[in-house]
C-alpha cells in the first residue's frame, strides 16, 4: 500500500526489483499532467536507485491519423489529444532516462479485456460488469478495424520478453498484435457466442449522449477525445516481437472473452465456477 504521488513511498516499495511495472492512472481519466508526470518520475527515480527496468505498458494515445492504419515501432508519433501528447511527453522521458542507465521496456498494446481489467472499453462500455449480458454497446463503426489485447497475453508477453533482458535494448519498444478485426463488431460478435441464448442484442454506442454530457462529467468528456480511434481503423503491427520471441502468446478469441465475462461476473454461477 502507498501513495504513487509520494516518492519514498514508490522507492520502499521498490527496494531489491529487478522490474518495475508503471501501471499507475490518474484515477477517472483526471488531471493527466498533474498527475501522470509526477507518478513517473517517481518510478524513474526508483528504479534509479535499484537498478531495475521500467515496464511501460504503452497505448496508441501517441499517435494521429497520419500514422493509421498499421502502427510500427517506427510510426511518426503525431498525437490528436491532450492525453496522447502527455504520453509522447511520458515515453520522451524514459527514453532520456535511458540515457542516464534507467532501463525501460515499452510493450505497446491495443484496447484492453480481461479477467480483471480495471477501467477498460470492454468493461465499461461494452458489457455491466456484475450483471448478464442482456445487450451490448458497440463504440466502433463497423468498418472501421480495431485491436483488442488480451491482459494475460500481454502479461506472459512481457514476461518472455524479461527472460531475454540481455538482448533488450536500454529502451526498447515493442508492438503486441493481439486481437485484430477487419470491422469494428467482431467484438460484440465474440460476446454474443460466449453467452449464448438468449442472444444479447448489439446496440450503438450511445455517442451523442456523452457529447451532450461532456461539459459536465469529466469521464465523458475524456471518451469523446478518444472517438476518433473508433472511427478509423488502428492495427500494431507485431512483426519485430515477433521476430525476437519466434510468436506472441495468443488465447483464442472465444476463451479470452469467455474468461473476461467470468472475471466480470456477467456470466451465470455455475458458468463462472467451472472455469
Amino acid at each position: 500500500a502507498g501513495d504513487a504521488m509520494q516518492r519514498e513511498h514508490v522507492a520502499a516499495a521498490a527496494q531489491g526489483a529487478a522490474v518495475i511495472v508503471h501501471g499507475v492512472n490518474p484515477p477517472g481519466y483526471r488531471n493527466w499532467r498533474g498527475l501522470a508526470l509526477p507518478m513517473l518520475e517517481n518510478t524513474i527515480a526508483a528504479a534509479s536507485a535499484s537498478a531495475a527496468r521500467v515496464i511501460f505498458p504503452g497505448t496508441v494515445y501517441n499517435f494521429g491519423p497520419d500514422a493509421f492504419p498499421t502502427l510500427t515501432e517506427r510510426s511518426p508519433q503525431n498525437p490528436a489529444t491532450r492525453k496522447g501528447k502527455i504520453r509522447v511527453e511520458m515515453e520522451q522521458r524514459l527514453a532520456a532516462a535511458s540515457r542516464d542507465g534507467v532501463r525501460t521496456l515499452i510493450v505497446r498494446a491495443g484496447d484492453y479485456f480481461g479477467p480483471h481489467p480495471g477501467n477498460s472499453w470492454f468493461a465499461q462500455a461494452l458489457v455491466r460488469p456484475g450483471n448478464p449480458v442482456r445487450s451490448i454497446l458497440n463504440p466502433g463503426r463497423p468498418e472501421a478495424g480495431h485491436a483488442w489485447a488480451y491482459l494475460p497475453d500481454v502479461a506472459a508477453t512481457i514476461a518472455a520478453l524479461l527472460d531475454h533482458e540481455a538482448e533488450l535494448a536500454a529502451f526498447d519498444v515493442f508492438h503486441f498484435g493481439g486481437h485484430w478485426f477487419e470491422d469494428g463488431v467482431s467484438m460484440a460478435h465474440a460476446i454474443q457466442r460466449v453467452v449464448g441464448e438468449p442472444r444479447p442484442t448489439i446496440r450503438r454506442f450511445p455517442w451523442a449522449v456523452v457529447y451532450a454530457a461532456s461539459p459536465f462529467v469529466t469521464v465523458f468528456r475524456e471518451m469523446l477525445e478518444l472517438r476518433y480511434l473508433w472511427q478509423r481503423p488502428v492495427k500494431l503491427d507485431n512483426a519485430k516481437l515477433v521476430a525476437f520471441l519466434g510468436a506472441e502468446p495468443h488465447t483464442p478469441l472465444d476463451a479470452a472473452v469467455r474468461a473476461t465475462l467470468a472475471g466480470l461476473g456477467c456470466l451465470p454461477r455455475q458458468e463462472f465456477s467451472a472455469r
